[in-house]
């Protein structure tokens, strides 16, 4: 093996090179499925433990000293750098996040500040910073994220989450001068973001498109948001690290959305992961695809889920199993015990068959 070779599982995987077995983190792994979190909940609002660096740092290991995955992802969300250029964000119990002072006209975009995360985020990247001296020891990579730009924008522009995503593209069609300020913006606070986290310690990122897919037909996408995603993926791409390009609900149009960058391609659960892959071509790595709500089915049920991933995955390298979205809240632990021990056991055994 070279010596310039990642030795984890997960960022072996994330470069194509063969691993043992496959490696497995899930989507929201660090939360409200786990008591140890919900405790902490109790006592601290969303913001004050993201803000929080031992807080966020503790939440992020909670998963991993209880199921031992491949890799850690840092405990924050996606919205905080919406603050520092200018907007209210809170999280409303029961609710979600919530934004008071939302984008509805063209000067709403131009009074937005684009400062540096080391001014807006120290909280989260000091929580890296934590959270990488525990992990680096264990050989355990931590993977930095951010939302990709249209996936704030809706927020930002929505005031909140959106069922018709209405305001968003109305915004975007009526004000396309505007639109385009507002992404460049997006795209230069979250590279910059990104960047810090690397600096901070993270191995690896993920940039999450969560609305894109799900709110746009194929021509709007390639008008108003390929650009954009690509912008940030080519300057992402000079940290070195391995980034995974997670787009939900891109599958109508999947190579356009892949098209954009990123070294390893998410995928959701809507369509099976051997279509995606040889859609992609498999000399790509692809991190899924795992339907979150079969970690609410009986075992029989879920795992017959779990084997139908591994056998589109087929044993070939530069596969990461993980859900399709994030874990949800009422998901038992016990199946994500049982998720976690049989991936280990299904993938370890058949490669050693195979050796």
């Amino acid at each position: 093996m070279h010596t310039n070779e990642p030795t984890s599982l997960f960022l072996r995987a994330c470069r194509g090179l063969p691993t043992e077995r496959t490696p497995i983190w899930l989507m929201r792994q660090a939360g409200r499925y786990m008591a140890e979190y919900r405790a902490i909940r109790e006592k601290y609002a969303m913001l004050e433990v993201i803000r929080t660096p031992e807080l966020a740092a503790e939440v992020t290991l909670q998963p991993i000293d209880r199921f031992g995955f491949d890799a850690a992802i840092i405990f924050a969300d996606i919205l905080p750098p919406l603050i520092g250029m200018g907007l209210k964000l809170d999280f409303i119990k029961g609710e979600g996040p919530s934004i008071e002072n939302p984008i509805t006209r063209a000067y709403d975009v131009d009074v937005l500040a684009t400062p540096p995360a080391t001014e807006t985020m120290p909280g989260t990247l000091k929580a890296i910073e934590l959270v990488t001296r525990e992990l680096v020891p264990r050989n355990i990579p931590l993977i930095g994220f951010a939302g990709a730009p249209f996936t704030l924008a809706s927020y930002a522009v929505e005031g909140g989450s959106t069922s018709n995503y209405a305001k968003i593209k109305a915004f975007m069609y009526s004000e396309p001068a505007a639109w385009k300020r507002l992404m460049v913006k997006l795209v230069t606070v979250q590279a910059d973001y990104l960047a810090q986290q690397v600096k901070a310690g993270a191995a690896a990122l993920q940039i999450f498109d969560s609305w894109a897919g799900l709110a746009l037909g194929q021509q709007d996408y390639l008008r108003y948001v390929q650009p954009y995603n690509t912008m940030l993926f080519k300057t992402v791409a000079a940290t070195g690290v391995p980034v995974i390009n997670f787009s939900q609900g891109v599958n109508a149009y999947l190579l356009d959305a892949v098209a954009c960058g990123g070294d390893v391609i998410g995928l959701d659960w809507r369509m099976p992961l051997d279509w995606s892959w040889r859609q992609i071509g498999y000399d790509r790595p692809v991190q899924g695809n795992l339907d979150p709500v079969a970690l609410l089915a009986p075992w029989r049920e879920l795992k017959a889920r779990i084997d139908e991933v591994l056998e589109q995955a087929a044993g070939r390298p530069g596969h990461i199993f993980n859900l399709g979205h994030g874990i949800l809240p009422p998901t038992p632990v016990e199946n994500v015990q049982r998720l976690v021990e049989y991936v280990r056991e299904q993938t370890g055994n058949k490669r050693d068959d195979q050796n």
